[in-house]
């Protein structure tokens, strides 16, 4: 599709620079929220509607929160594809809705390198479901606008308010790319880690 309504978006960030504002700006615009933990907390504190993701999922944050987003009441709605009618009719078997955008960061690594964590605790600062969910919806932005970073909020406000809260093809495009170098990065980060024996 061209252009995307955003009518449910997921956020789980761990930088929470301007996120209040952001997620004001798509609920103006008509757009449900879903969150996790510090997120969800962030944002009802700033007196947001949003849902927890386990009242989504229908099951708890376990493994001091190593599990929350991994599923499929999650990661159905974000792989759709919005053009696929077999997809569409998939998720309305299993009780699934479609997201429309995706705003995760990553839990900071390079942080706890930084700190001298032991091995253990440095694992723990691992982040597992944020790239999981950033690449799922980076793959599908043909029916996904995924953001990665902060630094793009004004450039997704700025599009979705010229496009009457449509979100362009060339727009989620260029996310994905941002996205997959953001991933990409992060994960050569711990590889380095790992591998200084």
């Amino acid at each position: 599709m061209d252009f995307l309504p955003i009518r449910r978006a997921l956020l789980s960030v761990t930088d929470k620079t301007d996120l209040a504002p952001f997620a004001a700006f798509l609920v103006e615009r008509g757009a449900t929220l879903v969150s996790t933990g510090g997120t969800y907390r962030t944002l009802r504190e700033a007196g947001l509607p949003v849902t927890q993701v386990s009242d989504v999922t229908g099951f708890p944050e376990i493994m001091d929160g190593r599990v929350k987003t991994l599923h499929p009441k999650i990661h159905g709605g974000i792989l759709a594809d919005k053009d696929n009618p077999a997809h569409l009719a998939q998720l309305a078997e299993h009780g699934i809705e479609t997201f429309d955008l995706i705003c995760v960061n990553l839990y900071n690594f390079a942080e706890a390198v930084q700190k001298n964590l032991d091995l253990r605790a440095s694992v723990e600062e691992i982040d597992i479901g944020g790239p999981c969910m950033l690449r799922a919806a980076a793959k599908n932005f043909h029916s996904m606008l995924v953001v990665p970073h902060p630094q793009f909020y004004p450039e997704i406000k700025a599009a979705l308010e010229a496009g009457d809260g449509k979100a362009p093809l060339e727009l989620r495009r260029k996310m994905a790319a941002a996205t997959f170098a953001a991933t990409s990065a992060y994960d050569r980060m711990i590889a380095d880690y790992l591998g200084r024996g």
